[in-house]
């Protein structure tokens, strides 16, 4: 059997930074959630990305969670969502008693269509947020959104678990909503084996979310709780291995970057493919390098071809409104998400392939051609 692929897998610094934090945590016993990685990190992603404040949380998913919560969203509020995304994007609305409507996507970006979220203010215009999602570390038309949000008074969060390093106009994605929320899962670009930050320019609602995330325990010598909480806060182990990962961010980015120029020099020319857009306003992180098919080839024969060899890819999303759970709320647009799935392949993205190992996955690919 020849040697796996993954899609995307964890890849820790050949410097080690994440074992010197993790070995500090070790060393002066503070293994139990919170301490000083967690402080760290909280404020190195905040200067990284130049936002105020950042919480660090168990997982992105916690994030939209607790943003969702200090957006003011509750029981039979509509909250607006990308319906090509993943389940961790709509799921939190779910956990609020808030009702989500799917929107369309956009061809030129994959993500979220401003018209379509325009037509959806006109059939609810009392709806609280919007989330907006970053897919596959291609930023959405955030200049637009931002107009419409800001003309229709809801709070914009930004699901940007895909997209760190990504940047709009020369501004990171994650910063331009009232909140953003990052994830560290294992998949990502990089990693703490699972976490993620929920960020925002309001150092009051952050702080709040602290709170919220370590069980709402009041400010008293006993155990009180006026509120509702949760156990939601990164532990410092998990935290000395963010730390370390952040270092080398610039330099995962770049070999993203590299597999995606690697598969597009070398497939562009094939018969009915086509990559992933780029948009002048747009400097993508390029998390999976992703094709459409509308040829012969289908997603499938490239999916199975590469399995046989060991090799791991998949699907592009597939939208919400077509999932069994979500299938009976409301979905604004036309087809553009529906046809992306239908006809999309995210292919191999490891950071630690060589060039070997693409040339192997393009060899199988091209010879679906012949």
């Amino acid at each position: 059997m020849n040697e796996r692929i993954f899609l995307a897998s964890p890849h820790m610094s050949e410097e080690g930074y994440e074992l010197q934090y993790v070995h500090e945590a070790f060393d002066t016993n503070w293994i139990a959630p919170l301490g000083e990685n967690v402080n760290q990190f909280e404020n190195e992603l905040a200067d990284k990305v130049g936002i105020k404040s950042a919480a660090a949380l168990s997982s992105g998913t916690a994030a939209i969670h607790l943003a969702l919560k200090a957006a003011g969203v509750g029981e039979g509020d509509i909250v607006f969502c990308p319906s090509l995304t993943f389940s961790a994007s709509a799921n939190p609305i779910i956990y609020q008693s808030a009702i989500p409507v799917f929107i369309d996507s956009d061809e030129k970006t994959w993500n979220m269509n401003p018209e379509a979220l325009e037509e959806a203010f006109e059939k609810y215009p009392n709806a609280k947020a919007v989330i907006v999602v970053h897919l596959y570390g291609l930023s959405a038309d955030m200049d637009r959104i931002i107009d419409i949000c800001k003309k229709h008074d809801v709070a914009l969060i930004e699901d940007a678990a895909e997209s760190l390093g990504t940047y709009y106009n020369g501004k990171q994605t994650g910063t331009f909503g009232d909140y953003g929320i990052f994830s560290f899962n294992g998949n990502k670009i990089i990693t703490t084996s699972g976490g993620g930050m929920l960020i925002s320019n309001n150092e009051e609602k952050i702080a709040k979310v602290r709170f919220w995330a370590t069980q709402a325990r009041d400010k008293a010598r006993h155990y009180q709780h006026s509120e509702l909480g949760f156990n939601y806060r990164m532990s410092n182990v998990v935290a000395g291995i963010g730390r370390g990962q952040l270092k080398v961010l610039d330099d995962r980015v770049a070999k993203k970057n590299y597999i995606f120029d690697y598969y597009k020099k070398e497939l562009e020319n094939l018969e009915g493919i086509e990559f992933m857009p780029t948009n002048s306003f747009d400097a993508p992180n390029r998390w999976l390098s992703c094709i459409t098919l509308n040829g012969k080839v289908r997603p499938i024969d490239i999916m199975e071809a590469l399995e046989k060899e060991n090799i791991e890819s998949r699907p592009i999303w597939k939208p919400m409104h077509m999932q069994p759970y979500f299938e009976g709320y409301d979905f604004i647009g036309s087809n553009v998400a529906e046809t992306l799935f239908a006809n999309g392949v995210c292919l191999p993205s490891d950071t630690k392939m060589t060039d070997e190992d693409l040339e192997r996955v393009v060899k199988i690919i091209k010879g679906l051609w012949v």
